[in-house]
């Protein structure tokens, strides 16, 4: 099975990526060939294809990830990997430190079990980019944008299982770990 740590995001914030996600929409159409993100999360670390044994071993090295919860907030817009060569639009998130933190205790408890991640950049992805016509007509209208900023508490993270369908990946909970 497909497996990946994150945490989900609160309805508000929800609504507002989905706001974002239409502005960028119609922002950017003659410029970029997208593919929108449809479930908000923030992602703490890709795990892949893993047997159920395995995801028990998982589970068990979460049990003892023990984090504070903290506030965090969405802010600004931003592409991956450059913007010489876009392939994802994301919208960051502030203060970075809270998830860092908790990303790095993830890694910790799994480092027996997966490589460890490097260069963990907080984010939440809008969109996949797969063509852009005009890269610097579309930077520009990136930057006309508007984000408001939603603050949210991060109490939680789950162990998720992501199943890949003709309309995108279909996420289901394994286990939650509270703060």
């Amino acid at each position: 099975m497909r497996t990946f740590i994150a945490v989900d995001l609160p309805e508000e914030v929800k609504d507002e990526l989905a706001n974002a996600q239409r502005q960028l929409s119609s922002a950017v159409a003659a410029a970029a060939k997208m593919s929108l993100a449809h479930d908000f999360h923030l992602t703490l670390k890709f795990l892949g294809e893993i047997t159920p044994a395995k995801m028990e071993v998982v589970k068990g090295c979460l049990g003892n990830v023990k984090f504070k919860s903290f506030s965090a907030a969405v802010s600004g817009i931003g592409v991956f990997p450059s913007e010489n060569y876009v392939r994802v639009v994301w919208i960051g998130i502030e203060p970075e430190d809270g998830f860092i933190r908790l990303q790095k205790q993830v890694d910790d408890a799994l480092e027996k079990e997966f490589p460890k991640d490097k260069n963990f950049k907080p984010h939440l992805t809008l969109a996949r980019v797969k063509f852009v016509s005009d890269k610097s007509a579309f930077l520009q209208q990136l930057q006309q944008i508007q984000i408001k900023k939603v603050k949210f508490a991060v109490e939680k993270f789950k162990l998720k299982k992501s199943t890949l369908s003709r309309e995108g990946a279909v996420y289901e909970d394994l286990a939650v770990y509270f703060a």
